[in-house]
């Protein structure tokens, strides 16, 4: 006779036989590498991932544990299904639409060129298939980025759609990937997602510019006072000098610029609040723009410091240089005669390295703070302390250390060659007045006020009887 099972005894089963819950179905049209790509990081993350291709055995590879059919039975299995195809093979979605009614489809398009159609591939997959929810997600991510994982650079999901569930369903996935999801609003901004992809380094555009023009500028302002100056005044060929010399004036001058161009509109920002009372406006476009680019500033100014450096390495190993070595210690011989040592020119030159040294050290730590890998891990309060405390530091020793390098050239009137002032002279206005205005901040009365200023104070609070300028009262107390 069998033995009675009790109400509250349960049964056992081997781990494999175990119910488990049932995975969700996900289909993606297209096999290419972007489809691969996204059905292996499906996979990867717990789906049961279905393909529509029109050839289902002979499609090529794909990732192992995905079920290949065609179009038509792929889009039965599944709620969500990831357009993985070229707008202009979205005709077969035309006689899917009786089987994609109601279902979520994410267009993960993009085109070769701005304005190739005159609506966005999002829109026009909407109006060949009205019954389905379209989104808008996934096309600024590259096939590489979706097969290996996200990373800083490339961790975010844009999407945008009619439908709110339909954009819920899609962010649940998108945050299942790993990735942070940044809604964008209905299907109209499909346009502006679509061109994302198609932008060549929009922050670094204006840095760029800005350096292309510097760097023009000094290389022929120099090339006319070093070579062309030499040639016309004394008959001298110096043009040897342009590949070596010239770059290794005109790469640490430009980067000396953008360094104090990187602190410069902070400067500016907080004289702008002091003068209006409050933080709460809005500063001037040109303004944001300018601040919004300063890492890229920085890092082409570190660039351009470290070729600075290896130039200066190979100066000893020059042909020219040991040339004037040799015939310089020629002629002493032959007149019999030693220089004497110049106490001064020694401490002046050690000066000088020794304050190149600092600088470029300090210009690599600010460097390697900015990566993201490295950002993240600090806390803001570190984070600002090695960019704005260390970085006005940078600043001060990099234009100490090109004082150093002028000593006192400028009294003596053979270096304004055709009256022009050496491309040194002109590299350290714009440094010194931002460590200026900076020394001017740190004045006790208006950091003060700039820092009551930043926690909240506004200069047309009611709660001030006085009405009074912050920054008058706190000088007043001094």
């Amino acid at each position: 006779m069998s033995e009675e099972v009790k109400p509250e005894s349960v049964s056992l089963y081997s781990v494999s036989a175990a119910a488990t819950p049932e995975q969700e179905a996900v289909c993606i049209f297209g096999t290419g590498d972007l489809g691969r790509s996204l059905g292996q990081r499906l996979l990867q993350s717990g789906y049961r991932l279905v393909y529509g291709s029109r050839r289902p055995h002979s499609c090529g590879p794909i990732p192992p544990g995905a079920q290949v059919m065609s179009h038509e039975i792929a889009a039965r299995s599944a709620s969500l299904v990831f357009v993985c195809v070229h707008r202009e093979h979205y005709d077969f979605l035309e006689t899917l639409a009786p089987h994609l009614k109601g279902k979520v489809l994410v267009d993960v398009s993009n085109n070769l060129k701005k304005n190739m159609y005159p609506e966005a591939n999002a829109e026009f997959l909407q109006r060949l298939i009205p019954g389905a929810h379209v989104v808008k997600a996934f096309n600024t991510l590259s096939a590489w980025a979706l097969q290996n994982g996200p990373s800083d650079a490339n961790r975010q999901v844009y999407l945008c759609g009619n439908s709110p569930e339909a954009k819920q369903a899609v962010a649940e996935i998108a945050t299942k990937l790993g990735f942070n999801v940044q809604d964008r609003g209905s299907l109209s901004a499909a346009r502006e997602l679509e061109d994302f992809p198609l932008q060549l380094f929009p922050e670094w555009r204006l840095p760029m510019r800005l350096t292309i023009g510097l760097t023009a500028f000094f290389f022929f302002y120099l090339l006319v006072r070093d070579v062309i100056f030499a040639y016309v005044d004394q008959g001298k060929d110096n043009s040897f000098r342009i590949m070596v010399s010239l770059a290794n004036k005109v790469f640490p001058i430009v980067s000396l610029i953008l360094l104090s161009l990187c602190y410069l509109p902070g400067v500016i920002a907080a004289f702008l609040q002091l003068y209006r009372g409050t933080k709460y406006k809005r500063f001037p476009d040109w303004l944001d723009r300018w601040m919004l680019c300063r890492k890229q500033l920085g890092l082409i100014a570190l660039a351009l410091a470290s070729l600075h450096v290896l130039y200066t390495l190979i100066i000893p190993i020059r042909y020219y240089v040991r040339f004037r070595l040799a015939a310089n210690t020629i002629s002493q011989i032959k007149e019999n005669k030693t220089s004497v040592f110049d106490t001064t020119m020694g401490w002046r030159t050690d000066s000088y390295y020794s304050m190149g040294i600092l600088g470029f050290g300090l210009y690599l730590l600010l460097g390697i703070a900015s990566l993201p890998s490295v950002s993240n891990a600090l806390s803001w309060r570190e984070f600002s302390f090695i960019q704005s405390k260390l970085g006005y530091l940078t600043l001060f020793f990099c234009t100490f250390h090109t004082y150093l390098y002028g000593w006192d050239k400028f009294l003596f009137i053979s270096y304004y060659k055709w009256y022009t002032p050496p491309g040194y002279m002109l590299c350290l206005v714009v440094p010194s007045v931002v460590l200026l205005l900076k020394l001017l901040l740190l004045l006790p009365c208006v950091d003060k006020s700039l820092t009551r200023i930043r926690q909240g104070w506004e200069r047309t609070d009611p709660e001030d009887d006085s009405k009074k300028s912050l920054l008058a009262k706190d000088c007043q107390k001094l």
